[in-house]
């Protein structure tokens, strides 16, 4: 991989690569019983909008924010969940596995992507503190994250 000239979403192998890092971590949150309550309402879809989220996080397309409410709904998604940190950390150690085992053997690859799981999910932790419906004003477009971390 040449750095300056993949993005992440290219370097991972694009949606196909970003479905398959989902279904593996999503197989294991879903086993796990700290995790599986959180996700008690999960769908077949989340999967889905979950990897064209990623997508356009990591510099491909920007269907999250053309087809399902950018930034604000995925923000929005996480009122009234009350996540925890411990349920934060282990969300972080199931995506390390997840990482490991789905993404290419590139160490500032897989490290740029943890650390935008580390920062979104600090986001997430503190969003589900407020009710649902809480206004969240305007949180901007949607982030983008580069191998040297967040680029807007």
């Amino acid at each position: 991989m040449t750095e300056h000239a993949k993005t992440i979403y290219e370097s991972v192998g694009g949606i196909d690569g970003l479905r398959r890092l989902s279904n593996t971590f999503y197989e294991a949150v879903l086993a796990d019983p700290l995790l599986a309550p959180v996700f008690a309402a999960f769908t077949a879809a989340h999967i889905e909008h979950i990897s064209i989220w990623l997508s356009e996080v990591f510099g491909g397309p920007a269907r999250y924010t053309a087809e399902l409410g950018g930034h604000q709904a995925l923000l929005r998604s996480h009122l009234g969940l009350s996540i925890t940190e411990e349920q934060r950390t282990r969300w972080m150690e199931l995506m390390a596995v997840a990482v490991a085992q789905e993404l290419p053997e590139n160490e500032q690859l897989r490290r740029a992507v943890m650390d935008y799981f580390d920062w979104g999910t600090r986001i997430a932790r503190d969003v589900s503190a407020e009710p649902v419906g809480q206004d969240l004003g305007v949180p901007g477009p949607t982030p983008r994250w580069g191998l040297d971390g967040l680029k807007e």
